[in-house]
Protein backbone atom coordinates (compact mmCIF):
# COMPACT_ATOMS: atom_id res chain seq x y z
CA UNK A 1 0.00 0.00 0.00
CA UNK A 2 0.72 3.50 -0.81
CA UNK A 3 0.07 6.23 1.51
CA UNK A 4 0.46 10.07 1.33
CA UNK A 5 0.68 12.85 4.48
CA UNK A 6 -0.15 15.94 3.17
CA UNK A 7 -0.18 19.34 5.41
CA UNK A 8 0.07 22.93 4.29
CA UNK A 9 3.91 23.40 4.33
CA UNK A 10 5.52 19.87 4.87
CA UNK A 11 7.59 20.77 7.30
CA UNK A 12 5.45 20.35 10.52
CA UNK A 13 2.39 17.77 10.09
CA UNK A 14 2.65 16.09 7.55
CA UNK A 15 6.64 14.94 8.22
CA UNK A 16 5.48 13.18 11.40
CA UNK A 17 2.47 11.42 9.75
CA UNK A 18 5.04 9.90 7.60
CA UNK A 19 7.98 9.05 10.34
CA UNK A 20 5.10 7.93 12.34
CA UNK A 21 3.36 5.39 9.87
CA UNK A 22 6.68 4.05 8.73
CA UNK A 23 7.61 3.32 11.84
CA UNK A 24 3.94 1.61 13.29
CA UNK A 25 3.78 -0.33 9.42
CA UNK A 26 7.32 -1.52 10.28
CA UNK A 27 6.77 -2.69 13.62
CA UNK A 28 3.52 -4.46 12.63
CA UNK A 29 5.25 -6.13 9.23
CA UNK A 30 3.79 -4.37 6.86
CA UNK A 31 5.49 -3.33 3.85
CA UNK A 32 3.90 0.12 3.06
CA UNK A 33 5.08 3.19 1.34
CA UNK A 34 4.79 6.50 3.19
CA UNK A 35 5.58 9.74 1.67
CA UNK A 36 4.30 13.00 2.55
CA UNK A 37 3.88 16.60 0.55
CA UNK A 38 2.60 20.34 1.40
CA UNK A 39 -0.02 22.15 -0.51
CA UNK A 40 1.95 25.46 -0.32
CA UNK A 41 5.33 26.17 -1.76
CA UNK A 42 7.21 28.40 0.79
CA UNK A 43 9.85 25.20 1.91
CA UNK A 44 10.48 23.31 -1.29
CA UNK A 45 13.69 21.35 -0.83
CA UNK A 46 14.19 21.86 2.98
CA UNK A 47 13.83 19.55 5.50
CA UNK A 48 11.26 19.46 8.06
CA UNK A 49 10.91 21.88 11.09
CA UNK A 50 13.44 21.32 13.90
CA UNK A 51 10.69 20.94 16.67
CA UNK A 52 9.23 18.23 14.56
CA UNK A 53 12.32 16.66 14.27
CA UNK A 54 13.14 16.66 17.66
CA UNK A 55 9.42 15.80 18.59
CA UNK A 56 9.77 13.08 16.48
CA UNK A 57 13.46 11.44 18.02
CA UNK A 58 12.13 11.74 20.82
CA UNK A 59 9.81 8.99 20.03
CA UNK A 60 12.72 6.81 18.59
CA UNK A 61 11.88 8.12 14.88
CA UNK A 62 14.44 9.61 12.55
CA UNK A 63 12.55 12.23 10.26
CA UNK A 64 15.78 14.51 9.28
CA UNK A 65 16.34 13.07 6.04
CA UNK A 66 13.16 13.57 5.15
CA UNK A 67 12.96 17.07 2.08
CA UNK A 68 9.82 19.02 1.13
CA UNK A 69 8.00 18.76 -1.89
CA UNK A 70 4.73 20.04 -3.22
CA UNK A 71 1.26 17.82 -3.52
CA UNK A 72 1.24 17.14 -7.50
CA UNK A 73 -1.92 15.70 -9.33
CA UNK A 74 0.38 13.06 -10.22
CA UNK A 75 0.69 11.68 -6.40
CA UNK A 76 -3.34 10.40 -7.45
CA UNK A 77 -1.98 7.59 -10.02
CA UNK A 78 0.76 6.97 -7.13
CA UNK A 79 -0.60 6.55 -3.95
CA UNK A 80 -3.80 4.33 -2.82
CA UNK A 81 -4.79 6.77 0.07
CA UNK A 82 -4.22 10.72 0.55
CA UNK A 83 -4.41 11.53 4.41
CA UNK A 84 -4.52 15.45 4.94
CA UNK A 85 -4.16 17.21 8.57
CA UNK A 86 -7.06 19.33 8.19
CA UNK A 87 -9.97 20.90 6.14
CA UNK A 88 -7.94 23.54 4.43
CA UNK A 89 -5.29 20.72 2.71
CA UNK A 90 -8.56 18.77 2.07
CA UNK A 91 -9.70 21.69 -0.06
CA UNK A 92 -6.28 22.04 -1.61
CA UNK A 93 -5.71 18.48 -2.78
CA UNK A 94 -9.14 18.16 -4.07
CA UNK A 95 -8.72 20.76 -6.37
CA UNK A 96 -6.28 18.84 -7.58
CA UNK A 97 -8.86 15.60 -8.51
CA UNK A 98 -9.49 14.75 -11.74
CA UNK A 99 -12.19 12.01 -11.43
CA UNK A 100 -14.28 10.36 -8.43
CA UNK A 101 -11.09 7.74 -8.27
CA UNK A 102 -8.70 10.59 -6.66
CA UNK A 103 -11.60 12.33 -4.46
CA UNK A 104 -12.03 8.86 -3.05
CA UNK A 105 -8.21 8.79 -2.11
CA UNK A 106 -8.26 11.40 -0.01
CA UNK A 107 -9.32 11.90 3.66
CA UNK A 108 -8.60 14.00 6.74
CA UNK A 109 -6.89 11.56 8.75
CA UNK A 110 -8.41 11.93 11.78
CA UNK A 111 -11.76 10.94 10.49
CA UNK A 112 -13.65 13.99 11.29
CA UNK A 113 -11.23 16.00 13.20
CA UNK A 114 -8.24 18.16 11.91
CA UNK A 115 -4.87 18.00 12.94
CA UNK A 116 -3.78 21.37 14.52
CA UNK A 117 -0.81 22.97 12.74
CA UNK A 118 1.46 23.50 15.67
CA UNK A 119 3.89 26.03 13.47
CA UNK A 120 3.26 28.95 15.46
CA UNK A 121 3.34 27.18 18.98
CA UNK A 122 5.81 25.10 20.05
CA UNK A 123 3.63 23.25 22.98
CA UNK A 124 1.37 22.08 20.39
CA UNK A 125 4.21 19.72 19.00
CA UNK A 126 3.76 16.93 21.50
CA UNK A 127 -0.02 16.45 21.53
CA UNK A 128 0.38 16.82 17.68
CA UNK A 129 2.59 13.99 17.92
CA UNK A 130 0.23 12.01 19.78
CA UNK A 131 -2.84 12.76 17.46
CA UNK A 132 -0.96 11.85 14.45
CA UNK A 133 0.09 8.74 16.29
CA UNK A 134 -3.83 7.63 17.16
CA UNK A 135 -5.07 8.81 13.28
CA UNK A 136 -2.05 6.36 12.25
CA UNK A 137 -3.00 3.24 14.56
CA UNK A 138 -6.40 3.63 13.73
CA UNK A 139 -5.81 3.80 9.82
CA UNK A 140 -3.14 0.25 10.07
CA UNK A 141 -5.94 -1.58 12.55
CA UNK A 142 -8.81 -0.43 9.45
CA UNK A 143 -6.19 -1.72 6.42
CA UNK A 144 -4.18 -4.14 7.78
Amino acid sequence: MKILMVCLGNICRSPLAEGIMQHLAKQEGLDWEVDSAGTGNWHVGQGPDKRSVRTAGRHGIDISNQVCRLFRTSDFDTFDHILVMDNSNLVDVLLFARNDGDVKKVKLLLGDKIVPDPYHDDALFEPVFELIEQGCREFIKQNK
